[in-house]
């Protein structure tokens, strides 16, 4: 191979990131290389990131293989016993040109691979300016990283550090760039997204950002938010999801789960209440929101009663696209110190959950038969409505806003017409 490669793993804040990487790589005049930018999430995230890194030495015998991410940040020492991995770079020193030119050598001991600081010890999050991301028509803008709070499941933090945002004008440059590329959808990612602004002079909000990226670039024909915690919604996103037709009627919900007692012991912020007051407040603003939303089955102590509390509540408020996660232990966090359910009990209850978000699904599909609806159109033939539903469209061109009639689906996406009005 020649070039730099990069393998991605998790959320859209790695997508961004991964595209940062390639082009400071290039810059720092990196050929022959594939860079793996991990996950941590899970530890079956972690698993496939070994199994991927061993998959590319042997296709790939002479290059240079670097890892970093939120793996490698939080399980560095692991990653650099590899035999198959030159290099472990943290999730700050994968940002810069300079690491990729201070590499070390083939060869090297487990602890000469390492570049990895401590993360804790970062208090800042700089701009990073691209102007394409690879592969996506929908372009992602990091506007904040890090998390100040420790729920009991979660090692995110010992891999990103403590929350820090990027500064409003620095994201109003970045946007104008990628729309002045031809991006017409722009999505802000972070990490606890809806903690932005809190370390920045004025305290902005993750609304007040949105409504002024809104305001001075009239040229963003779609504004979509990545996960967030509805706890932290503040009135201007209230206001956006109310009046601004630009900004998407979709959010991704970082529920975890529907039991009170789980929410507490998960250390989260928000009651079964609290979402579905949520829920129901944003419904009732803009009648077309959809909701997708990430839940863990068999948190440790979850009783049947409690697990049926996280099926009821998916129910109960209509999730569209539900994200199941099977409890997996993270070294280092309290819940891994909490009495643990047997891994088979786990794996039933992540498929029963997994059976109801599949039928939640299928109700959405079905709402959305009859109707018609603005696409834009990605690079695989399909598209994505402006709630975020699946849509076949192999015949219409990439990065094109189109209207259609919605004609029927699949079960995993919907089948569409071309309706009267022409592409925008």
């Amino acid at each position: 191979m020649s070039g730099v490669e990069v393998i991605t793993f998790g959320c859209r804040l790695n997508t961004y990131e991964s595209e940062v990487m390639r082009s400071q790589a290039e810059a720092a005049g990196l050929n022959n290389a594939i860079l793996v930018n991990t996950c941590a999430v899970t530890g079956e995230a972690v698993r496939q990131a070994r199994q991927a890194i061993r998959r590319a030495r042997r296709d790939n015998p002479h290059a240079r293989i670097i890892v970093t991410g939120c793996a490698a940040q939080a399980e560095k020492h692991a990653f650099a016993e590899m035999a198959e991995v030159d290099a472990v770079l943290g999730n700050e020193e994968k940002l810069t040109s300079a690491s990729y030119r201070s590499l070390p050598d083939f060869g090297v001991s487990a602890e000469e691979k390492l570049r990895v600081n401590d993360i804790m010890s970062v208090r800042a999050t700089a701009p990073q300016m691209i102007r394409h991301i690879d592969g996506h028509v929908r372009a992602f803008i990091q506007v904040q990283n890090g998390c100040d709070h420790r729920c009991t499941f979660c090692i995110i933090p010992y891999g990103r550090g403590n929350s820090r945002s990027v500064p409003m004008g620095a994201v109003v440059s970045q946007a104008r760039k990628l729309v002045e590329s031809g991006y017409r959808e722009i999505v802000l990612t972070g990490v606890d997204a809806t903690s932005y602004g809190a370390d920045l002079p004025g305290q902005p909000t993750l609304g007040l950002l949105a409504k002024t990226l809104l305001k001075q670039i009239p040229e963003i024909s779609r504004l979509r938010l990545s996960s967030i915690d509805s706890i932290e919604a503040d009135r201007h996103l209230m206001d956006l999801i109310a009046d601004e037709p630009r900004f998407m009627p979709h959010l991704h919900l970082s529920l975890q789960h529907g039991d009170d007692m789980i929410l507490k012991r998960m250390k989260r912020r928000h009651s079964r209440a609290d979402a579905i007051n949520f829920i129901e407040d944003a419904r009732r603003l803009r009648p077309e929101m959809s909701f997708g939303a990430d839940m863990i089955a068999g948190f440790p102590t979850e009783t049947d009663a409690m697990f049926e509390n996280a099926v009821s509540l998916a129910e109960e408020v209509g999730i569209a696209h539900l994200h199941v996660f099977p409890y997996s232990p993270r070294p280092g966090t309290p819940a891994a110190r909490m009495p643990q359910l047997d891994r088979a009990l786990i794996k039933e209850r992540a498929a029963r959950l997994r059976l109801a978000g599949q039928k939640l699904h299928q109700s959405h599909l079905d709402s959305m038969v009859g109707t018609r609806q603005w696409l834009l159109v990605e690079n695989n033939g399909l598209a994505h409505t402006e709630n975020f539903t699946l849509v076949a469209a192999p015949s219409l061109r990439p990065r094109d806003l189109v209207q259609v009639a919605i004609t029927g689906h699949n079960g995993k996406h919907l089948d569409m017409q071309l309706a009267a009005a022409d592409a925008a």
